[in-house]
């Protein structure tokens, strides 16, 4: 009989105590500490067993579960002999970011050392007897949500202190979702307080605490060192390039074939490997991601769960923003292909919206690219991939991102397509100058119409969104050569039956055009000087069945011709 599934557990005991579905992943206890890093930081995708892994981890060393080694019978790493002596061994301080989620320094700042009280509150037995002196006990009193810098940057060294007084041994320190803060900094822009106020914690409690024997940490991200690990020369950090612990996040194809037997639904592998497959941990290439896997396994129906358990705010943000190349990219990305590109995996936030290598490098710790290709070029000392998106549960997440950022009138935008379609320019007017009122303001369209950086930013995001509403009916591309030029937009017809369309758009100049008009003019005689027909005819579409459309910009307004 199949066990239950249980959705969002993060608590090992419970999981185990219940007898939910899970997947033995102890062994990375094993493989951690033989490792003998001082402080290993681990990213990983959200929703893929890091909060379970740490608690899993705690429940294992941690002393408050001296003698509770029955959690782990049958289980792999109660199996190595010498495991089992180590159990409840350690001091554990578990500490989580998870939460820190603040749209103001001041209110995240208080929130972290909220969350350093309530460990206070924990080991509240520490003030008893003569373990503190007095001077020790008045500081440990004084640590609050309120507490200056002095004390919170030192808060986690002198506890660990205590703890490690009071047991006889060093500590173990776990700290989850680390750069929680640092991704809701850099989206409300207070990335420089945060990254002073993190660079002092974070230097204090794990370079030079004396009572620190190992620590994890995991995030989705690895921040720059130069960002908030300036001091931290004893990290050691496994980013989803990394050969370590590459099993020990995520479910192996071997792991998920075995759950699909357990629960009856083996005649369904390739249908979850086409929606959960892709993603690639350092030489693994068969990880899946377990939300989604759950979820499929508990209710036995496909859907984008994992891509659905988060805003993807920061990525919404970046592509929306992102310069016309990367808007191209995302386009021949939602077709399928792949592209070429340098990574650095240290994450520079404040570089993010200069540095389109930061975006990819950002969408691959976040679980949305996956590897294709690896190379190493060694006269320039890079790292370059070739990156896809990961799998079909993602592709449907951007194309619902997409159609969203078009969402604030949907009935107009519909209606646009629909009119589009039918040739009507008439409707197209009308509807696109009410999609435009609704969505112009959300993304940098230019401020002077002889920048060639263009005021396009906008129109690509347009095009994919034009993409999400034809996608399977049209093969659309944009800033391509055909005849003499590179033309905005093409959508070449699926069906022979179907026009194809050329749409140029540009941006109204007073210097040049009186007035929209002449733009739209200036659009379609482009078209014509260009050939950028060519390409379609070439295919056998015949000119009459070629419909070319100028588009003019002016701010919010518009004229279709």
């Amino acid at each position: 009989m199949a066990r239950t599934v249980g959705i969002g557990h993060q608590n090992f005991e419970q999981l185990l105590i219940n007898g939910n579905f899970y997947v033995d992943k102890t062994m990375f206890i094993k493989e951690w500490w033989e490792n003998q890093d001082v402080v290993t930081l681990i990213t990983r995708p959200r929703r893929f067993g890091k909060t379970l892994m740490m608690n899993t981890v705690e429940r294992f060393f941690s002393v408050e579960y001296a003698g509770r080694g029955e959690l782990f019978e049958g289980l792999a790493i109660w199996k190595e002999e010498k495991y089992r002596e180590l159990q409840g061994t350690c001091p554990v301080i578990f500490l989580s970011f998870a939460d820190i989620k603040e749209n103001s320094f001041g209110e995240a700042r208080k929130k972290i050392c909220q969350s350093i009280r309530r460990l206070y509150d924990k080991y509240d037995f520490l003030l008893e007897g003569n373990c503190l002196r007095e001077g020790e006990k008045e500081l440990y009193r004084m640590v609050s949500a309120e507490m200056e810098d002095y004390l919170a940057t030192d808060s986690l060294k002198y506890l660990s202190d205590y703890l490690s007084r009071y047991y006889g041994r060093k500590v173990l320190f776990l700290l989850d979702e680390y750069d929680t803060p640092m991704q809701e900094a850099y989206v409300s822009g207070f990335w420089k307080e945060m990254t002073i106020f993190t660079r002092g914690l974070f230097n204090s409690t794990f370079k030079t605490n004396p009572y620190l024997e190992r620590a994890i940490m995991t995030g989705i991200t690895r921040v720059s060192r130069e960002s908030i690990f300036s001091d931290l020369n004893n990290l050691t950090v496994v980013t989803t390039t990394s050969e370590a612990y590459a099993d020990c996040f995520g479910f192996t194809e071997q792991e998920v074939w075995d759950a699909l037997k357990e629960f009856d639904l083996s005649e369904e592998k390739e249908k979850v490997k086409s929606w959960y497959d892709g993603f690639t941990f350092g030489n693994r290439r068969d990880i899946y991601n377990p939300w989604s896997i759950l979820n499929y396994l508990k209710t036995g129906k496909v859907s984008a769960y994992w891509a659905n358990t988060s805003s993807n705010s920061l990525v919404g943000k970046l592509i929306r923003e992102g310069n016309r190349r990367t808007k191209i990219i995302m386009e021949d990305l939602l077709e399928g292909k792949s592209f070429h590109t340098e990574i650095d995996e240290q994450i520079v936030f404040n570089q993010l919206t200069d540095n389109e290598s930061a975006i990819w490098s950002l969408l691959l710790a976040s679980g949305y690219l996956r590897v294709e290709r690896f190379f190493f070029d060694e006269e320039w000392g890079r790292d370059e991939y070739d990156l896809m998106l990961t799998n079909k549960e993602v592709r449907i997440m951007f194309r619902r991102m997409i159609r969203n950022w078009f969402g604030r009138d949907d009935s107009g935008y519909n209606e646009f397509v629909e009119a589009l379609l039918r040739d009507d320019k008439k409707e197209m007017n009308i509807y696109m100058n009410k999609v435009a009122l609704s969505t112009f303001s959300s993304f940098d369209t230019g401020k002077k119409p002889s920048e060639c950086t263009e005021p396009e930013r906008f129109y690509h995001g347009f095009v994919l969104g034009l993409l999400v509403e034809l996608c399977g009916r049209y093969i659309l591309t944009s800033n391509r050569e055909s005849g003499y030029g590179r033309y905005d937009v093409m959508l070449e017809p699926c069906r022979k039956e179907e026009p194809a369309m050329i749409l140029e758009f540009k941006v109204h100049n007073p210097d040049e055009e009186k007035s929209l008009e002449d733009t739209v003019k200036a659009a379609l005689q482009q078209i014509e000087e260009k050939k950028y027909a060519v390409s379609l005819e070439a295919k056998g579409i015949k000119p009459e069945r070629i419909r070319k459309y100028g588009f003019a910009f002016e701010g919010k307004k518009v004229l279709i011709g």
